[in-house]
């Protein structure tokens, strides 16, 4: 059922473009087929906070029919592909396929708990712990949609990305990257991310990954039902 809306209204987007704006009125829910996207709030005089990354198979704002506008907006990082998902099929969803929509709920309560993590990083962690932590998230997320390998994945963030996900200046991202270097718990080289001791890198990020519910019944429900 999914694989079918899927591939019925795909639209592709070149990197650094928005895909939904703040203030448009939300007209269907995207589902990331390839590439690396983020979601984002910005001030008037161009400052901008990143407040999500979303990753192919990943669902951008479920229940976005019930608002009148967005509140926030959405843009790519890299290539993207998206499927637009309309009300009418979350409406057959619901009725008719209920193990797609305990999924999709399941989907909404760790997105959430990402949230409350993103706010822990902000709020309470030193640099170097939030930048360790955002690199096992975006790591353990990647290899549970199959898309990391033993120890490496795909990494196009940029330093400037990686100072507007963190509320670090790029000056400070820089720094702290290298120390993370120096003490070899990350390469970072052509747009490739390697954690040599993950443990170790959990350990400097203060990182559990258990608000990822990685091994919660959700996570086993088959959405191409």
């Amino acid at each position: 059922m999914l694989n079918r809306a899927a591939a019925q209204r795909v639209r592709t987007f070149a990197p650094r473009t928005d895909i939904a704006r703040e203030g448009e009125k939300p007209k269907d829910v995207h589902l990331i087929l390839n590439g690396w996207a983020c979601r984002y709030k910005q001030l008037e005089d161009g400052r901008r906070q990143i407040v999500s990354f979303f990753l192919p198979g990943d669902i951008c704002d479920l229940n976005i029919f019930i608002l009148r506008e967005m509140d926030h907006s959405i843009g790519t990082i890299t290539p993207v592909s998206i499927a637009d998902l309309s009300r009418e099929f979350f409406d057959e969803i619901s009725t008719g396929y209920p193990r797609i929509a305990t999924a999709f709920w399941w989907e909404t309560l760790v997105n959430a708990a990402i949230q409350r993590e993103w706010t822990m990083n902000l709020g309470q962690r030193t640099a170097s712990e939030r930048m360790a932590h955002l690199l096992c998230e975006l790591f353990f997320r990647l290899r549970l949609a199959g898309l990391a390998e033993d120890n490496g994945c795909s990494f196009p963030l940029t330093q400037a990305d990686l100072a507007e996900a963190t509320g670090l200046s790029k000056v400070h991202v820089n720094r702290t990257l290298q120390e993370l270097r120096a003490n070899n718990l990350i390469v970072l080289k052509g747009k490739m991310l390697v954690l040599p001791d993950l443990e170790r890198l959990m350990s400097a990020g203060l990182f559990n990954a258990n608000y990822l519910h990685l091994d919660r019944e959700g996570r086993q429900l088959d959405a191409n039902e």
